[in-house]
């Protein structure tokens, strides 16, 4: 395999593809191929605009768009000027989008035109905005101060100026879903983005032959990083806005041959779903990868028969560190209910109540060391003292999850609930994840989530909510029956209910706190 030369800032891999591979495509999008060299002219170009609009080493600038070629670019001119790219998701509310236009205290906005009725009015209190740009037809708007794209895109670079910027700079503010409550924003340096970015292509056997493609938001770090490793690489980015139109993201597999497939569990239950009423088969696709939520093992031998030449990645991970651990494609079959161990030149532990190592098989909250661990959150210092933790080295910090793993005896970790999500019934902690696998194995399943109840006898009540692969064709007494079986008495649900659907959040995890 051709050694890449090593970027040290996040928006190097990006020059140093152009400048090997000019000719190269580098995005795929909306029936357009940019080349690495267009993409690179395109980022200069709108970092030499950023500039001369006062934006300097260390602003935010907030980047609320689809998945758009506009967006990738964005986000490489704000690191290209210095700036801190913001990627907020375009299915954000008002409110939510104001919050973090003043949280961060942006300095610009980068934005679609479709999406005023929602930016217009968060602006009206974003006193830090000193610039907003507007993607598609801006002018329509009718709005003073909306500096279309295409000429922000058209701004002669002259001499290129130094940002200055040096590794331990802050690069990035990922604001995680907010659902505790509002929005934290976890900050990420170029050092912890380049070094995650090395791991994450080493682990996964990328190479610039890879097609890799994107239909996460990249607003959610999953989604960003196919597009850094790509870039970095000098592969081939085939960029969607999402899986709205399953047909539609088909075609571009077969048509681009893509060799990457990365995606989340609600994705694969629906791809799953439709392989079981007409066969699907992708054989171009060589790598499936799979976070947000655990893959139940139930569905990897669906997968097999989807993607017969792929190898399957089970990994976790979080905003605050990116990724956590990875399972060897080869040990699927053997563990499949594992995660693997940490990504390669990190730590992970697994600590009891008193901060002690347990026991192969015992439960504990997972901690992680390494390179990768965010700064901290955003104007948050209690909240990111709470977060990470002195370590017994010297000057090092853990990363306290806050989930619940086991560890065998071979290094390799199991997920068994996040903290928040563990149910406390009849006196006895239940991973809500560990019904949950239980239920995934009925035939004619879909999806499942298990949430606790309040219950005044039993503390809390196991209530499950279960999606059919087709209406009518599954029964609560089958269900039941199969947890009776399979686990123990306080384990099984009190509750179960048969629905349509679960509901989401913006990157498509299951939103359990809107469950009830």
């Amino acid at each position: 395999m051709e050694v890449i030369q090593p970027q040290r800032l996040m928006h190097e891999g990006l020059f140093l593809s152009a400048d090997r591979l000019p000719h190269k495509t580098a995005i795929v999008v909306e029936g357009q191929e940019v080349t690495y060299g267009e993409m690179a002219g395109m980022v200069r170009s709108l970092s030499a605009f950023l500039r001369k609009q006062g934006v300097t080493r260390g602003d935010r600038c907030v980047i609320f768009m689809d998945n758009t070629l506009a967006c990738a670019v964005s986000i490489y001119a704000v690191l290209a000027v210095g700036g801190v790219f913001v990627v907020v998701n375009p299915q954000t509310k008002r409110d939510k989008l104001s919050y973090i236009l003043n949280d961060s205290q942006a300095k610009a906005l980068i934005t679609d035109a479709h999406l005023y009725r929602v930016f217009i009015p968060a602006l009206e209190n974003a006193e830090s905005i000193c610039c907003v740009i507007c993607s598609g037809n801006a002018a329509s708007l009718e709005q003073p101060g909306l500096i279309p794209f295409t000429d922000a895109v058209s701004t002669e670079t002259g001499m290129q100026e130094n940002s200055g910027v040096i590794q331990k700079d802050l690069s990035a503010l990922i604001y995680t879903s907010g659902s505790t409550g509002d929005p934290k924003g976890v900050m990420h340096t170029h050092l912890s983005m380049t070094f995650v970015l090395g791991s994450l292509i080493e682990y996964l056997r990328l190479s610039e032959q890879d097609r890799i493609l994107l239909m996460l938001p990249l607003a959610f770090d999953y989604g960003l990083y196919q597009l850094f490793m790509s870039v970095q690489l000098g592969a081939t980015l085939v960029m969607e806005r999402s899986f709205t139109y399953p047909a539609v993201i088909f075609e571009r597999i077969r048509e681009h041959e893509v060799t990457v497939f990365p995606a989340v569990p609600t994705i694969y239950a629906m791809l799953i779903s439709m392989h079981h009423r007409e066969s699907l088969s992708f054989p171009s696709v060589q790598r499936v990868t799979n976070t947000a939520a655990a893959l139940p093992a139930g569905q990897i031998p669906a997968l097999k028969e989807i993607f017969p030449n792929a190898l399957i990645y089970k990994m976790y991970g979080l905003t605050e560190c990116k990724r956590v651990s990875y399972l060897e494609p080869e040990l699927i079959d053997v563990k499949p209910g594992s995660v693997g161990k940490a990504i390669p030149g990190t730590e992970v532990c697994v600590l009891d109540e008193r901060g002690k190592p347990v026991a192969p098989g015992e439960t504990g909250i997972l901690h992680v060391r390494g390179t990768h661990l965010m700064l901290g959150y955003w104007r948050e210092k209690e909240l990111s003292e709470r977060a990470l933790l002195d370590s017994e080295l010297p000057g090092e910090k853990l990363l306290c999850t806050g989930d619940w793993f086991t560890i065998d005896e071979d290094g390799d970790l199991y997920f068994r609930g996040r903290s928040d999500d563990i149910i406390k019934t009849r006196g006895e902690k239940v991973s809500p994840l560990e019904v949950e696998n239980v239920i995934f194995g009925v035939d004619g399943v879909r999806e499942v989530a298990v949430i606790g109840v309040p219950d005044e006898t039993l503390g809390q009540a196991i209530k499950c909510f279960v999606v059919p692969e087709q209406e009518g064709k599954l029964s609560m007494r089958e269900i039941r029956k199969v947890c009776v079986e399979k686990l123990e008495n306080f384990m099984v649900p009190k509750y179960i209910e048969i629905v349509d659907s679960l509901p989401k959040t913006n990157t498509g995890k299951i939103s359990k706190k809107d469950l009830s």
